[in-house]
């Protein structure tokens, strides 16, 4: 059963069938948002349905991201690479799929920009960098958001989460943090997008960026109070 929408612009998710995007997509769908998925197949897409609108391309690709975009109010992206070289790469898809994303997005009118990164981002030193600088892609990406999507009329939100596991929304007690300070953690996928999507009204989340991970198990009634725990 859906709830009453919070959100009435249409909303498009890249990376929608990742696993971290499919459930974006799902929360979107719980809340009655309007959904439109950038996907490279329009097969890749069927898992979603009839319910949302489906736009082909790829993010090495201009044209197609501009058209993606178009008529979107806001953005939420849940990239994330699958190769160490080549289109699937961290540079071509967590870094350049990003920022190209983020730049058309704002000359389509888009007024606000969720993404998905990584607690560890600004530690060159962190291991996963051995895998083609993927924190360090991630983080370029984090910067140039939060450049493009600071001016006024414009806004952001990004999550870093911990590493990354599958389970259902809204079953953990989460704690969060500023300045990438977590040095582990893990983070329940369903929540991050939930949190994603909260950040489309909820005015705390506006030009956030914030680690997040999961601490005991014990269901919650809603995640917008760990926004009221950020600061400034």
């Amino acid at each position: 059963m859906k709830k009453e929408s919070l959100y009435t612009g249409k909303v498009l998710v890249a990376g929608a069938t990742g696993k971290t995007g499919q459930w974006v997509v799902k929360r979107l769908q719980h809340y009655g948002i309007p959904v439109r998925v950038l996907v490279r197949s329009a097969e890749k897409a069927s898992q979603f349905g009839d319910s949302v609108e489906v736009a082909v391309g790829h993010v090495q690709n201009l044209e197609e991201v501009a058209a993606a975009v178009k008529g979107c109010d806001a953005v939420i992206s849940a990239l994330g690479s699958s190769s160490f070289f080549g289109e699937s790469s961290p540079s071509q898809v967590d870094r350049d799929g990003t920022i190209r994303i983020a730049d058309e997005a704002a000359k389509a009118g888009v007024r606000h920009f969720a993404m998905v990164s990584s607690m560890a981002v600004t530690r060159w030193y962190h291991p996963l960098n051995l895998f083609a600088g993927v924190l360090l892609m991630k983080y370029v990406a984090e910067e140039h958001v939060r450049s493009v999507f600071s001016i006024e009329g414009r806004s952001f939100t990004i999550v870093r989460p911990g590493g990354l596991k599958n389970g259902d929304p809204l079953t953990f007690r989460l704690h969060v943090e500023q300045g990438d300070r977590l040095w582990n953690g893990s983070t329940n996928r369903a929540d991050v997008a939930e949190l994603l999507v909260l950040s489309l009204w909820n005015q705390k989340a506006k030009h956030k960026t914030f680690e997040v991970i999961n601490e005991e198990a014990e269901p919650q009634q809603s995640l917008e109070g760990y926004y009221e725990k950020l600061a400034g």
